[in-house]
């Protein structure tokens, strides 16, 4: 039987997640996602994708993240009318997080139209919110324990890989075949999520690599985080955070909410102007199995700040003085309310921007990490004089290290690692990383469009082919 894998996204990039998996007849779709950042990666988002979206038998999701999920209701407006496989969490995260992606897009051409900043007359979102809801309709969870049958012969079954709430490695198994998809693997010492599971045995087994040519500092997080804000306090500045609205928007609640108990820092105001971080912080008490804090630490945190739900209320947010803290979303400064934050407060060097996460080429947050003098938004210029700043102890993927112990922890090793989901020097290093730990195993960059392809999984490396 022969075993067919096309990567579709996360190759030479970090975003548009999208694994085609074909046994015999069967089309599986790891991961649905939209491309970010550069523009040459998101005008991909419009172009077709290189398969017939009623032919799939199932799609399998790793979890909630956008670049994981948000292309979902494109390839069901499409025709796909299967089940999509997750997570219960994450079925619970795409309940905010599909809606809330289309009616950014739906706003954002509104707002394009009425400046007439977009070359196209007139501008569209990629999908609408009626989109989104239509799709969240094939969303099929599972339990974690369970094996499920998603087409005839071919199974599958979630085990957890940290990261974020619902954040899966994903097993694809028939008589013929054993696949392992790591999906974003989180880290053994994470502040709110539990370690990833070890991944079982598998012959080809798809890795991630964003951190993959580096290693994350051992440092404290509440000391670091402490010493920016007071920075900012001390000289009555505002700092805007671009947050991811899953995961990063509630560790920062609930190290503020510490700090503050600890009068580390000044009891300054802070604003959550997200009103799905919001939601998404309080979905964390419904999944308190699969991260590490207690009922009342998710308590603390859900009441570390004022939360900002109408268009009102986040305007009014720019005309504040501070000291104050502004956490909106998203995290790299790529859409959504944090832009207006931007345009009011990045020209005065009193305030600071704040990043917590991955910066992907081609974002905002990228080009102020890399001292952009100016920011583009909204299609006019806009200048840069606050301070930027990046943590270094928050992030929520496994460093090289930590990946390649991760895959040395199973029973065996594999035929066959394919890395992804990497910038092009992070994927390398990181296969390099791998061969030496696993010799007898062949490592992969995979490239964007390729395809590998065997009899079966279980074949010498021989039968690997580059299509």
């Amino acid at each position: 039987m022969t075993l067919r894998l096309t990567f579709l996204g996360a190759a030479g990039t970090v975003t548009g997640s999208k694994y085609l998996l074909e046994l015999g007849s069967r089309r599986i779709l790891i991961d649905c996602g939209l491309f970010q950042g550069l523009k040459r990666l998101r005008e991909r988002n419009w172009q077709p994708v290189p398969f017939d979206a009623r032919s799939l038998d199932a799609i399998v999701l790793t979890h909630a993240h956008l670049d994981h999920t948000g292309y979902l209701p494109v390839l069901v407006r499409e025709g796909y009318r299967g089940p999509v496989y997750c997570t219960k969490a994450t079925r619970d995260l795409l309940a905010l997080l599909l809606p809330d992606s289309a009616h950014l897009q739906e706003e954002e051409a509104q707002y394009a139209n009425r400046r007439r900043y977009s070359k196209h007359s007139p501008a569209l979102p990629l999908y609408t919110a009626a989109d989104a809801q239509v799709a969240l309709q094939r969303l099929h969870p599972l339990d974690w324990s369970s094996i499920a049958t998603i087409a005839p012969g071919l199974t599958v079954r979630f085990s957890p890989a940290g990261h974020v709430l619902g954040a899966a490695s994903v097993r694809v198994e028939s008589d013929a075949a054993r696949l392992l998809f790591s999906g974003d693997l989180g880290r053994d010492d994470d502040l709110l999520m539990r370690a990833p599971a070890a991944p079982v045995v598998a012959d080809w087994l798809v890795i991630e690599s964003t951190y993959g040519d580096r290693r994350h500092a051992r440092i404290d997080a509440d000391a670091e985080l402490a010493a920016v804000i007071n920075r900012v306090a001390e000289r009555g500045g505002v700092m805007v955070v671009p947050s991811f609205a899953v995961g990063r928007a509630q560790l920062l609640l609930l190290l503020i909410a510490r700090l503050k108990a600890r009068r580390a820092i000044p009891d300054l105001p802070v604003f959550l102007n997200s009103p799905m971080a919001t939601d998404v912080t309080r979905i964390y008490h419904a999944h308190r199995d699969e991260h590490r804090l207690t009922e009342e630490e998710c308590t603390r945190m859900c009441t570390a700040a004022r939360f900002v739900n109408t268009v009102e209320e986040s305007k009014r947010l720019n005309t504040l003085s501070g000291p104050v803290i502004i956490i909106s979303a998203s995290g790299m400064a790529a859409g959504g309310r944090v832009l207006h934050h931007l345009k009011a407060f990045a020209p005065d060097a009193r305030n600071l921007i704040l990043f917590t996460g991955y910066q992907a080429a081609g974002t905002r947050g990228a080009a102020l990490l890399g001292g952009a003098e100016s920011i583009k938004i909204h299609g006019d210029w806009h200048p840069v004089r606050a301070e930027v700043v990046q943590l270094r102890s928050t992030s929520s993927h496994a460093d090289c290290d930590e990946l390649v112990a991760w895959l040395k922890s199973a029973p065996g090793a594999p035929k066959r690692v394919f890395v992804t989901h990497g910038e092009p020097a992070a994927a390398d290093a990181l296969r390099q990383h791998i061969r030496r730990a696993l010799a007898s195993t062949e490592v992969i960059v995979a490239e964007h469009g390729e395809t590998a392809t065997s009899d079966t999984a279980r074949e010498s490396p021989r039968s690997y082919a580059r299509g």
